[in-house]
């Protein structure tokens, strides 16, 4: 069992700045770009720890680490972790029901096979199909996509670049700080939207359960950029509290770069104890 002070330390170690920042706790940070370097791939790690420590809690901000301090602070077009709030605005206008909700494909072929078929939104959600998206944007319209951005608070709340593109390469874009503290307020179910929709998209975005854990998150991966930029936001639970992050990193590789973005953080969450080692 990893104890909290060698919990800390470690990801001290790994998630480091370049400008020579210091953790929340006053420990200096380390050379430490190593997971982004040995991954080959630049960017940001924010990861906010919430877990109690020797059974006490800790304090309302919880133990914040990040790698890039500058960067994470910056906006970036969300892809397609804005399918977690874009959900919740379809769920309220009654466009989206329930995760068994069927959706007809309309037989135009897609970048990925697993879009070129009939969709369940659960499926929609899991596979992040992007046509269904497209498909609850165009039937808010821009009038009600503005609206709900401004409920929300969402990033810059932009929707330039087409009612059916502006969360994938238009205007809209967020930081990995804002990130976390969407998802934050969605694990409490504090967003301002019905506590059973809330619900339901947390259902939709859990990856893994195992001894000890619960692993939700979400991807984004912006094609028509160069470079590419990938995502991957979410959190843990334990049994002490729940650990979120949010990563995005260029991808100057393009696919070949995607599954850096949930190695990179499975081995920060691995380094602190929120993930068991594989």
């Amino acid at each position: 069992m990893i104890g909290p002070f060698a919990r800390a330390l470690a990801l001290v170690l790994l998630l480091t700045s370049t400008t020579g920042a210091v953790a929340d706790d006053g420990t200096p940070r380390e050379d430490g770009a190593r997971l982004f370097e040995d991954a080959g791939v630049t960017g940001t790690l924010l990861v906010v720890d919430e877990r109690a420590v020797d059974g006490r809690a800790i304090k309302r901000n919880g133990r914040q680490y990040v790698h890039d301090d500058a960067r994470a602070r910056q906006r970036f077009v969300p892809a397609s972790t804005f399918k977690i709030p874009h959900l919740l605005f379809a769920l309220d206008a009654g466009i989206a029901t329930d995760a068994s909700q069927p959706f007809r494909w309309d037989g135009v072929q897609r970048r990925f096979a697993h879009w070129n078929r009939d969709q369940t939104l659960a499926e929609a959600m899991r596979g992040s199909t992007v046509w269904v998206f497209q498909g609850f944007a165009k039937a808010l319209g821009e009038r009600r996509e503005r609206r709900y951005l401004r409920r929300l608070d969402y990033g810059n709340r932009s929707v330039a670049g087409g009612i059916d593109r502006f969360w994938l390469d238009g205007g809209l874009a967020i930081s990995a700080v804002e990130q976390v503290d969407m998802l934050r307020r969605l694990r409490r179910d504090a967003l301002p939207f019905e506590v059973a929709h809330q619900r339901l998209v947390k259902d939709l975005i859990l990856i893994e359960r195992g001894p000890g854990f619960v692993l939700y998150g979400k991807t984004g991966w912006t094609f028509d950029a160069e470079p590419q930029l990938g995502w991957f936001i979410g959190w843990v639970d334990t049994a002490d509290g729940a650990v979120f992050f949010a990563l995005n990193v260029d991808m100057p590789g393009g696919a070949a770069d995607a599954p850096k973005r949930e190695a990179i953080v499975r081995k920060a969450l691995v380094s602190i104890g929120a993930l068991p080692a594989a």
